[in-house]
């Protein structure tokens, strides 16, 4: 996942700048194409989406009065927890990003909703769709990039707290709701400059206000109204919340991980993106910083259609139902312009994912440079470096790098 302008050959390096440009006229034609077309049909979808979430909570929580009975538990569970994540990833996400305003409807606006998430809709719009849509995979700028408690490319400093990433990534999973909440108000931005003397904003404290009332608010619906309700059934239903949001939680953060993590996925320094990026480039940099999952209708709609995360990202407004219509017209731009349209099967997609996750917690080339015959070894070195100083971990790297030289050089030879 090195930064793209620092790999030894570029994967747009074949293209002229009037290739990038007539690249983005022609995806303009594919968005205005939907633009043009929407209407009536795609209004029915969002409703009967909304419809259908509604009446499966509602459902979901009658069963769950008897969730005391381990039949009603596991239906009202699982009914629960597919509504929480079509809430979450069709329902509010897309409606959060504005893909149905044009339907002047204000009940199902970006200016109105808001959803079953400890994140405040304002919030999460301001972090999302105005920083991580905008600044889209540039290392230090897209705070989604690792939600700013991961290492996430190799020309970041390795230091030896990395070695918990997968740890802290595997607890943010968890509770990955109050992970977004807190990474929406930048808290731990705001922690260090409180460390250095810097009062938090007015903007913070008012985004922090807000934030507690809503966790409080979901929080007692939930963890209290709901389990009241069912009487006798009040730890099983307490459990089963519990349950539903833990399993909408792992959805949420395995989907959104597979977005922009799996290897292959490429990163952007800042000082290499133009000051005024034109729209091509804009367009070829969510393209190339994106990743897709393949699978089922019932997945996409599930996955909020961010299984589509290409098509998403560079038409984030556009109604989430046409991104399975339009994926194909854009695969085919990939291949004209000779561009790796990245996209495989969920499990592969968080294999790829966790497994960068596990080896940017390590020193740069220690995973690619361990085997069998060499363990303890390695473990030995590993050891001195997460002991050793700064100058200690700069020797050692270099003996990594190095031997990576060597063993790529050696692939190269014929045989």
């Amino acid at each position: 996942m090195t930064a793209m302008t620092k790999k030894p050959e570029s994967p747009v390096a074949h293209l002229t700048t009037e290739d990038i440009e007539q690249l983005g006229r022609e995806l303009d034609a594919i968005r205005q194409e939907v633009l043009d077309s929407r209407g009536a049909r795609d209004a029915a979808y969002i409703r009967k989406v909304i419809k259908v979430q509604r009446s499966l909570e509602l459902g979901s929580r009658a069963v769950l009065l008897a969730s005391l009975f381990p039949p009603a538990w596991i239906l009202g569970t699982a009914g629960l927890s597919a509504a929480k994540i079509l809430d979450n990833m069709e329902i509010g996400h897309n409606i959060l990003h504005g893909q149905w305003d044009w339907m002047r409807d204000p009940k199902i606006h970006s200016t109105t909703w808001e959803w079953d998430s400890a994140s405040t809709a304002e919030g999460w719009k301001h972090s999302h769709n105005e920083l991580h849509h905008t600044y889209t995979n540039i290392v230090g700028k897209d705070n989604d990039l690792g939600w700013g408690i991961m290492r996430v490319d190799e020309d970041q400093p390795w230091t030896p707290s990395a070695m918990l990433q997968p740890l802290m990534n595997f607890l943010n999973m968890c509770i990955f709701e109050y992970g977004i909440a807190m990474y929406d108000l930048e808290l731990g931005a705001t922690l260090k400059k409180r460390k250095l003397g810097i009062a938090p904003s007015a903007r913070f404290k008012r985004e922090l206000t807000n934030t507690l009332a809503k966790i409080r608010k979901q929080a007692t619906k939930d963890y209290l109204i709901h389990p009241l309700l069912s009487g006798p059934s009040f730890l099983t239903t307490l459990a089963a919340n519990l349950t539903a949001n833990f399993v909408r939680n792992v959805w949420s953060h395995s989907v959104i991980m597979c977005g922009h993590f799996p290897e292959g996925v490429e990163t952007f320094e800042l000082s290499a993106i133009p000051e005024k990026e034109t729209r091509g480039e804009w367009y070829l940099r969510q393209m190339l910083g994106s990743a897709n999952i393949s699978g089922s209708k019932l997945m996409h709609i599930m996955s909020g259609n961010l299984s589509h995360q290409i098509e998403h990202h560079i038409f984030p407004d556009l109604p989430s139902n046409r991104y399975a219509e339009i994926a194909p017209k854009v695969r085919a731009l990939f291949e004209k312009y000779g561009l790796n349209y990245h996209s495989a099967p969920l499990p592969q997609q968080v294999a790829s994912a966790w497994h960068k996750v596990l080896r940017l917690s390590l020193p740069n080339g220690w995973l690619e440079a361990t085997d069998r015959h060499n363990l303890v070894p390695q473990l030995k070195r590993l050891y001195t470096m997460v002991t050793g100083d700064r100058r200690t971990r700069r020797q050692l790297q270099k003996e990594l790098d190095v031997f990576l030289e060597g063993a790529a050089a050696a692939r190269t030879q014929p045989a």
